[in-house]
């Protein structure tokens, strides 16, 4: 009877976190977007960014983030989820019953653990892809809005791989002033190209791919063995990117658990290099396996039957657990970069650290 009576409670606690869970991830999404307000709205009213391409960033975005947000809203669940139990006194019902803390423990380490291998995969694979195609979009939108990136006055990088400088810039319009041009891409040859105005045309067909520059009254400079000088009227410069931009290096958060592990099998002499990608390959199993460390300290702190301490749990509770896992997080991850403490000590201990407090808490509610 006792084993039935288990099954069925463990069943309800199960289902009891399901639609917690699901709340809590739709409520650390907006969090996490909210944070990207400001981003958003420049490019759809300053740059002109179409809507469309506004929800790809915004997908993007989402995707590359969800290895994060699962463990987060996994321990909003079982916070939430305990914590109401324990405030209407099922707990001390269900433990009243001979129901063991391991019964109702249950629950929470399965749904952790499922969680726990959906953000796995996440980590591993799709998220890194979430995180090149948010790379490759931004690049291309960056291309496609050259004016935006022209300052006047200031050398520009970042315009299909050329140094840019105008005297003066209408954004507005993409008219330049007293243009200055230096591009590498002819490789051993570079050009120089100087010019009293300008006019930044984007192809709508092809918007991040090509823009044309219309130059007038300059001059071109090509310095090889001999140094080679054109003047002209009017000249246009049809900048183009490649389809294949997906081809350019990734950076290390962009890359699969597979390619970081090859990478690492590498003779990389930039020592830096090698621990960014170290402290990458870990904090990928890392976040993975702190679903379980969040599921144990959920339950030992919402199996508590103060009925205050219940009510006063929740979110701000589940708040104030990630922000200070994520401070001790962002410390040891700074240590691992720069050297300072070993990657896979530096980047497991924030982990051992809230494991260690999960088991205490649950020690303390076991009887």
């Amino acid at each position: 009877m006792s084993i039935f009576n288990g099954k069925k409670a463990a069943q309800y606690i199960f289902f009891e976190m399901l639609p917690s869970f699901i709340l809590g991830l739709l409520v650390f999404v907006s969090i996490i977007l909210m944070f990207q307000v400001l981003r958003l709205t420049e490019f759809a009213l300053v740059h002109g960014v179409a809507m469309k391409t506004i929800a790809e960033i915004i997908g993007y975005v989402i995707i590359s983030m969800l290895p994060i947000l699962f463990p987060m809203a996994l321990l909003f669940s079982v916070l939430l989820t305990y914590g109401r139990l324990s405030q209407d006194s099922e707990i001390v019902a269900m433990k009243a019953s001979g129901l063991p803390m391991g019964t109702l423990l249950l629950p929470a380490l399965i749904l952790a653990t499922l969680v726990g291998v959906i953000s796995a995969q996440m980590s591993f694979n799709i998220a890194p892809w979430g995180n090149r195609q948010f790379e490759v979009l931004y690049s291309r939108l960056a291309n496609t809005k050259a004016a935006a990136i022209i300052k006047e006055g200031t050398f520009a990088e970042g315009f299909f791989d050329m140094v840019i400088y105008a005297n003066e810039v209408n954004t507005d319009k993409g008219l330049l002033k007293k243009v200055f041009i230096y591009d590498e891409k002819n490789g051993d040859v570079p050009l120089t190209i100087i010019a009293k105005a300008g006019e930044i045309v984007p192809d709508p067909t092809r918007p991040g791919h090509e823009i044309l520059l219309q130059l007038n009254q300059g001059e071109i400079h090509r310095q090889a063995k001999t140094h080679t000088k054109i003047s002209f009227d009017t000249y246009d410069v049809r900048f183009s990117e490649p389809q294949n931009i997906e081809e350019k290096a990734k950076s290390p958060p962009s890359l699969t658990l597979e390619e970081v592990r090859n990478r690492l099998k590498e003779d990389i002499k930039d020592k830096e290099v090698r621990r960014t990608l170290q402290s990458e390959y870990h904090k990928r199993w890392a976040i993975s396996v702190l679903c379980i460390v969040f599921a144990m300290i959920g339950v030992g702190l919402g199996t508590t039957t103060n009925r205050r301490a219940a009510k006063a749990g929740g979110m701000i509770l589940c708040i104030g657990i990630i922000i200070f896992y994520w401070i001790l997080y962002v410390a040891a991850e700074g240590a691992a970069r720069s050297g300072a403490l070993p990657a896979a000590l530096a980047i497991w201990t924030p982990n051992v650290l809230f494991a260690a407090l999960g088991v205490e808490t649950l020690r303390r509610n076991w009887n």
